[in-house]
């Protein structure tokens, strides 16, 4: 396989390090507190955010029963080849509010996990969206499994992007 070499403009290379805590540091702060309880520990910076919210570059946690809101800078090394932020960036800032709405109304010692993500993107993210905000909220919540959603809006509150999803529910197990 032959792989071609593309140069470099004088000064348009750019690089970018992030720093995170070992996740399994936060994992005692699992303990004994509700799902709501940790994401505004996590908020408030009493307890470490996951590993990917530094590489993506997610900046904040609002939560509430039922409802969060998770805000990233929309930047250049989320950028597709077409020049906007790549559907896939995108998709986890939504699966990420929706999921942890879900999160919110969970009981300590409860698990969840995503079972599907159906997105709509309705306009392209660039840098000159600035702030991006993704609201999720709960739509409906069953024992077994919930349903949420999550609205992603730019700077100026325009609706970029919304997708559902649906979570299953789960005990997790003595010690995890």
């Amino acid at each position: 396989m032959t792989q071609t070499q593309y140069p470099s403009a004088a000064g348009t290379t750019r690089s970018r390090t992030f720093t995170w805590e070992d996740p399994a540091v936060g994992l005692p702060a699992l303990d004994g507190r509700s799902g709501l309880e940790l994401l505004q520990a996590m908020g408030r910076g009493e307890v470490p955010a996951p590993p990917v919210m530094h590489l993506l570059g997610m900046e904040g946690i609002e939560a509430e029963e039922g409802r969060i809101v998770v805000t990233m800078r929309a930047q250049e090394f989320h950028y597709n080849p077409l020049g906007s932020v790549h559907g896939g960036i995108l998709s986890t800032l939504l699966d990420t509010a929706a999921a942890c709405a879900v999160h919110t109304t969970l009981p300590a010692r409860t698990g969840y996990t995503s079972l599907d993500l159906n997105s709509k993107f309705l306009r392209p993210a660039t840098v000159e969206s600035g702030m991006l905000r993704c609201e999720g909220t709960v739509i409906s919540r069953g024992r077994r499994t919930a349903l949420a959603q999550a609205q992603l809006t730019d700077e100026r509150g325009r609706l970029l992007a919304h997708a559902t999803s649906t979570c299953l529910i789960f005990d997790l197990p003595a010690g995890a």
